[in-house]
């Protein structure tokens, strides 16, 4: 019978498997490091001098009372978004990390759907489902740190029906498991 993966029990498959990781993580800080960070906008800038310096907002949604709200993240693989509120007259508020347990401990309150989650944190790592049957969920991923130090994942569940958040919760980050490549 003809083996589908001959390289699985190489040991140059498994050593390449065991510093692809390492080589993935070192290659995002030193190119997340030679980035600017947005957090460093002083409130009361005008948004279009922020959006020259540093770039683009990942999100930008207007609120209800006619300000808006802009996120810059790092997602997929980065564990920051960074927001503001930008005021009626242009000028951007305290720049504050969104992805930080505070912060989306906030979903327990109010109805959220998957673009007010969107708006409020910016475009998740993953979007999917998850669950069987009648228990079937649309679910975000956001990778953050847990407690500014566990790398982790909040997982963001909404009906498929309804489009209402179920529920929240943090899990160990894949990416970061030396055992498991996940879907990486």
């Amino acid at each position: 019978m003809k083996r589908l993966y001959p390289l699985k029990s190489n040991a140059l498959y498994q050593s390449i498997q065991h510093c692809f990781r390492p080589c993935l993580a070192l290659a995002a800080t030193v190119l997340l490091a030679s980035c600017a960070m947005v957090d460093s906008a002083k409130p009361g800038t005008p948004l279009t001098q922020v959006i020259e310096k540093f770039g683009k907002p990942s999100t930008d949604c207007a609120n209800p009372d006619g300000t808006r709200h802009v996120v810059w993240t790092q997602q997929p693989l980065g564990q920051t978004a960074m927001g503001a509120t930008v005021g009626k007259d242009g000028t951007i508020g305290p720049v504050t990390q969104l992805l930080t347990d505070a912060s989306f401990n906030r979903l327990g309150t109010g109805e959220w759907t998957p673009e007010k989650v969107i708006c409020e944190f910016g475009p998740p790592e993953h979007v999917g489902e998850s669950g069987m049957y009648e228990l079937r969920r649309y679910v975000l991923d956001y990778r953050y740190k847990q407690y500014g130090t566990w790398n982790s994942l909040m997982y963001v569940f909404f009906d498929l029906n309804t489009h209402k958040l179920v529920s929240f919760n943090p899990g160990p980050d894949p990416l970061f498991d030396a055992t498991h490549f996940s879907r990486y």
